[in-house]
């Protein structure tokens, strides 16, 4: 299960990560988000070993979520080397996803 941070643990388990981060930003009331959220357990089975995928409560963390511009939910954010390399807003498919995932990956 992918781990929650907040803006204290952000730097440190993103900004800060020797490994690839792919960031969830969502919401509690979002439907789409519990939708999507097996997709990210698989993506997280899949590609442990490759990237880091946690997850950013925008309700809790509002100064992130300005930040990087996180208007809609799901939004997700690929972080390497503490900067934003991707970016998907709203509910993808899973194969879009993937190859998102395996192109920022190859990309690092």
């Amino acid at each position: 299960m992918a781990k929650r941070v907040n803006e204290t643990s952000f730097q440190r388990e993103v900004l800060e990560s020797e490994t690839p981060v792919l960031v969830e930003f969502y919401s509690d009331g979002c439907l789409g988000c519990k939708q999507f959220s097996p997709v990210l357990g698989e993506m997280e089975d899949i590609y442990e070993e490759e990237i880091k995928i946690v997850k950013v409560n925008a309700a809790f963390t509002k100064g992130l979520a300005e930040k990087y511009d996180v208007s809609q939910f799901p939004t997700i954010l690929f972080f390497s080397e503490g900067k934003v390399k991707c970016r998907l807003d709203g509910i993808v498919p899973r194969m879009e996803l993937e190859a998102v995932i395996k192109s920022c990956v190859a990309g690092v």
